[in-house]
């Protein structure tokens, strides 16, 4: 019988939990309904929860107020995606109702799990049942009840966990598209893995890590011992990246010295090392978020680690030179100082170059495989010295993670809610240098109903959505994150796709080439558009995105 949780049980808890959900974040990826590569609310859960854990084990205390503010802490600014943050929003509410505690009780215990089920909801514009909020709600209820009828913090777990099972089991019969598929809801199964690791924790059950064979700590350690002999201006490339993936079936087959050589095309100082299981790879690089998209063509990321070494040398620089604070504030920023800052997130870089030539200030590598965390973001705003700032996250997965970073930077903050590329490139065309931070915000969203945003990308399992059977590997066309057309052939598909995307109104189509375009394909796209649509203008962009040959906007 448990009767009390103190910070020493609840850390193991934290531990427990998100060892659990790493051993599994593959498996929640696989529920993911569409059959797109970019399938990652495991990936974006796992990441999210470990920045929890870690900053629990930074701080450990008995006090669990105390360490339910590290947990909640570590969770806000590594959450990644949707799924991220609202698991860092139900454990924000949770670790909130507890703060003053030094530990609590079975009622304790339960209302924490009912405040942070009304936090999560208050965090989402327009909560969906069916979804990890549900899953959470009747967790909740089902914590609050059982309280009610015992002292044993265990039964309440034990409840809870159950609760969020029957209640998993129960969203394909609330969200429609989830039954259609046959899966569960992904972000619900993530938030269960949690709940069943909090159970062994508290039953005094270790969760064993599915470690690989190569020994991790060969590459991840923080001995990077290189200050004394360069200069902070020196170097080239500024941030220590490490990954380490496993490799997973239906993703592309690994061999060593030809993603040796794909890899050194990032950077240098390049180290690999694989088995038949995992590889692990350490680089240099001005952009880890693209090493980081690049790896999971090969499977489930299980580590990631970027640090910036130009900070790092700043720091030990500022160390050994003894300056004062004052000082220290004169030190030269890691991002360029700008009045108003606008970030936008990008993928490719093509993609990259043309939000650049249009204004934007500062480039966050990332997208549809690896959608930067909420301190990525804030961190980017602080280092830009700016008052103001507009963000563009430009993927309907990293809006959240946005929002909560423009609500915890302490300067005045909005984000323009694009989805896709075309919609943030559509936002740029309508920034005003002359205008204040409100009527640009206003400009850029409503311009966003003035594009209409397609891509192709191709299928990673066999299912059947929106009445379409499709098969693994064939290529898809999507229009507004709706599947349109799947099919084997690729121009069949890119016909179909922009077959539903123009129309008599149509006035120009820009076409983004990615990393899997060919000549052959966008010539197509050119002659059926010449012939079929000929009052409409074309123009083409070498945007180099991975993972979707070809993205479309139309006006």
């Amino acid at each position: 019988m448990v009767t009390k949780i103190n910070g020493n049980l609840f850390a193991d808890m934290i531990i427990q939990g998100a060892q659990n959900l790493s051993n599994n974040a593959d498996l929640v990826d696989s529920l993911n309904v569409y059959p797109v590569p970019d399938g990652d609310t495991g990936t974006n859960m796992n990441l999210s929860m470990t920045s929890g854990k870690e900053e629990v084990q930074n701080n450990p205390t008995s006090h669990i107020g105390d360490l339910g503010k590290s947990f909640s802490k570590g969770l806000l600014m590594g959450a990644r995606g949707n799924s991220g943050v609202i698991l860092s929003q139900i454990f924000r509410g949770f670790s909130k109702a507890l703060e003053d505690e030094s530990e609590i009780d079975a009622k304790q215990f339960a209302r924490s799990f009912d405040a942070g089920v009304k936090t999560a909801y208050k965090a989402v514009m327009k909560p969906v049942e069916g979804t990890i909020l549900t899953v959470a709600k009747d967790a909740g209820k089902a914590a609050v009840d059982t309280a009610e009828k015992t002292d044993d913090c265990l039964e309440v777990m034990t409840a809870v966990y159950e609760a969020a099972q029957k209640s998993l089991e129960n969203t394909p019969n609330l969200l429609p598209v989830l039954k259609e598929v046959g899966v569960v809801d992904s972000g619900g199964k993530g938030l269960t893995l949690v709940y069943e690791g909090f159970v062994k924790a508290m039953k005094g059950e270790t969760i064993e890590a599915q470690t690989p064979k190569v020994d991790k700590e060969e590459f991840f350690n923080d001995d990077h011992d290189f200050h004394g002999v360069i200069n902070t201006e020196d170097i080239i490339y500024g941030y220590c990246t490490e990954m380490m993936v496993r490799f997973q079936s239906g993703k592309e087959p690994f061999d060593e010295p030809t993603f040796r050589e794909d890899m050194s095309r990032f950077g240098d100082s390049l180290l690999v090392i694989s088995d038949d299981e995992i590889v692990k790879v350490h680089v240099h690089t001005e952009t880890p978020g693209e090493v980081f998209t690049f790896g999971q063509k090969y499977g489930e990321l299980i580590k990631v680690k970027a640090e910036n070494m130009r900070e790092q040398h700043r720091e030990v620089l500022r160390k050994e030179a003894g300056k004062s604070d004052k000082e220290v504030a004169t030190e030269p920023a890691a991002t360029e100082k700008v009045e108003t800052a606008i970030i936008t997130i990008s993928m490719g870089d093509g993609i990259t170059k043309l939000f650049k030539s249009m204004g934007a200030t500062h480039i966050i590598s990332g997208g549809q495989t690896m959608n930067p965390s909420t301190e990525d973001i804030v961190t980017v705003i602080q280092e830009s010295g700016c008052k103001r700032a507009i963000i563009l996250p430009n993927n309907k997965n990293i809006q959240m993670a946005s929002q909560q970073a423009a609500e915890i930077v302490d300067v005045d903050a909005v984000v323009v809610p694009t989805r896709t590329v075309p919609q943030g490139i559509a936002a740029m065309f309508s920034y005003d240098t002359t205008a204040s931070l409100e009527e640009n915000a206003e400009a850029m969203t409503d311009a966003l109903s003035n594009v209409k945003s397609g891509s192709i990308t191709y299928a990673v399992r066999d299912t059947k959505i929106d009445g379409i059977k499709i098969e693994k590997d064939a290529y898809m066309g999507l229009v507004e994150d709706k599947i349109v057309v799947s099919d084997r052939d690729a121009k069949a598909t890119l016909q179909q796709t922009l077959e539903a995307m123009l129309d008599d109104d149509s006035e120009i189509l820009t076409v983004i080439a990615g990393e899997e375009a060919t000549d052959e394909h966008t010539a197509f796209i050119e002659s059926f558009v010449e012939e079929h649509f000929e009052d409409v203008e074309i123009e083409i962009q070498d945007g180099q995105q991975p993972i979707y040959p070809y993205l479309f906007s139309v006006e």
